[in-house]
């Protein structure tokens, strides 16, 4: 974990409610794919955190939905503004398991996380596979970046309104050698039982401080209380235990 400085480099809405936020700073160390960032805002005590989209260098990009008055405020700041950032945090995702056909499924604002992954797994030569789920054509956001990075990609919405009508479950092929998923937790259930491999999931939790502190973000797993800021928020499937 690194608290830094960094100054909005732009700030710009990529549908309704989704907004994409680059960042730049001196120092900014690396950033793992399925790590987050969280970010202090004025006039609120508790920090925002968002997943990290992309890091390269000195330059760090979020994707964020305005869901209350935090993001709200995070939505109206501009170019030249600078922000207080830990960065660096939580347990990003494995990449030594992907295999050679990683499957990628991601449902909303848990799409962007797996962006960075992907860039990281065509590095390995691996062959990826994105499956993007959204509820309907207004909200769809990533199809363009995913494929320009030499993605296969599916979006799927559950109206209808654009691409395959369903879910990502709907979406999934016949074979892959792996799976990483983020999104709302009922996606992540059906991904679980759906899927036919090992996999790793990312989960989008309410967060107190960030860092393993005040314990409010914890879980029960096959191994004991995890803390989804610390230990998560990826966790392999076979030690997530759900809750009734």
């Amino acid at each position: 974990m690194k608290q830094t400085v960094l100054t909005i480099e732009s700030n710009r809405p990529v549908t309704a409610s989704v907004y994409r936020m680059d960042l730049r700073g001196t120092g900014l160390e690396e950033q793992r794919p399925g790590q987050f960032v969280n970010i202090r805002l004025a006039g609120h005590f508790l920090r925002r955190p968002i997943s990290v989209y992309d890091w390269e260098g000195d330059r760090l990009t979020v994707l964020y939905k305005t869901v209350g008055h935090g993001t709200e405020q995070l939505s109206r700041m501009q170019s030249g503004e600078t922000l207080d950032v830990l960065t660096g945090l939580g347990n990003g995702y494995d990449l030594g398991k992907a295999g050679e056909t990683p499957l990628l499924l991601g449902g909303g604002v848990g799409v962007p996380p797996l962006y960075l992954l992907a860039k990281c797994l065509l590095a390995k030569g691996c062959i990826v596979r994105a499956v993007l789920g959204f509820n309907t054509r207004e909200e769809v956001f990533g199809e363009k970046a995913f494929r320009a990075l030499g993605c296969e990609v599916t979006v799927t919405t559950a109206d209808g309104s654009y691409g395959m009508r369903g879910f990502v479950t709907d979406a999934l092929p016949d074979t892959y050698s792996y799976f990483y998923t983020c999104g709302p937790e009922p996606m992540l259930r059906a991904v679980y039982r759906a899927t036919n491999t090992s996999g790793q999931f990312s989960f989008e939790e309410r967060m107190g401080c960030g860092f393993g502190a005040c314990m409010g973000c914890s879980c029960k797993t096959v191994t004991g209380q995890k803390r989804i800021c610390r230990e998560g928020p990826v966790l392999e499937k076979e030690e997530i235990l759900w809750a009734d």
